[in-house]
């Protein structure tokens, strides 16, 4: 399949990962539905790349928020893609403290919410509209890309809460692609390591130059396009199916 001529909707297209996969599928030649809660981002971007993209605010818990993404999809198409790339929440917290203090039920619920559960809610509803396009000669209506980390095989100190919710949705993708083979529909999943990110760009000079010296090569942060490529190389790709691809420069996390 191909990308050109097809319509893509990216979760937490506004920035990061999803910016640069919106911004890699445009150049591709697809029209692309901005779905991110971040407005003023969102109509920034979809404004710079005119009629190939659109902006829709959503809320990957919401069903009628999804549903106003699907809509503003069929305006512009068919629906063949999709990548789950939201972000915007994380708890650093032991299982029990060193004071003996249990870690909060509300940040391991609220992260399990947002990664997890967030991801089934799109790629569901999204797969349900994907499905109703019409199959190509081999039988393929589309993919969705999912978005784990390698924090789901490697979690650190205090990660507790994001490794499930990572695990989660790497465990997700076999099960969804054998689920919805049936409908000519594939899942893959991206396990990024750690990518130069605007939350990353917070952290400072010196705290980046220590997590790019942990990266054994390219001894750098990954880069979003890096990300967007491998992205855009799945959608085109009708043989990659099922599997949780590391996208890493062979790191591994350590215990912190």
């Amino acid at each position: 399949m191909t990308l050109a001529g097809s319509v893509a909707v990216v979760t937490g297209g506004a920035g990061g990962l999803g910016e640069a996969v919106v911004r890699e599928f445009v150049k591709a030649g697809a029209k692309v539905v901005i779905s991110d809660l971040s407005e003023e981002r969102g109509q920034r971007l979809a404004e710079e790349l005119g009629d190939a993209a659109v902006y829709v605010p959503t809320d990957v818990l919401s069903d009628e928020s999804i549903a106003g993404a699907i809509e503003a999809a069929r305006g512009l198409g068919t629906l063949r893609y999709a990548v789950v790339a939201h972000g915007g929440f994380g708890v650093a917290e032991r299982v029990v403290g060193r004071d003996h203090t249990p870690a909060t039920m509300a940040g391991f619920t609220k992260t399990i919410e947002l990664y997890l559960t967030g991801t089934y809610n799109v790629l569901r509803l999204l797969a349900a509209e994907i499905a109703s396009a019409e199959p190509d000669d081999d039988g393929q209506r589309g993919a969705v890309v999912t978005t784990s980390s390698i924090a789901a095989f490697e979690g650190q100190i205090g990660q507790s809460a994001y490794a499930a919710a990572k695990g989660g949705v790497a465990g997700l993708t076999l099960a969804a692609a054998r689920d919805l083979a049936v409908l000519g529909i594939r899942v893959v999943c991206i396990a990024p390591g750690t990518f130069m990110t605007p939350a990353m760009e917070r952290v400072g000079e010196e705290a980046l130059a220590k997590f790019g010296a942990s990266v054994p090569n390219p001894s750098r942060l990954g880069r979003p396009a890096e990300y967007a490529a491998l992205a855009r190389h799945i959608c085109e790709n009708d043989y990659l199916n099922g599997e949780t691809i590391r996208i890493d420069g062979a790191q591994r996390f350590q215990p912190r």
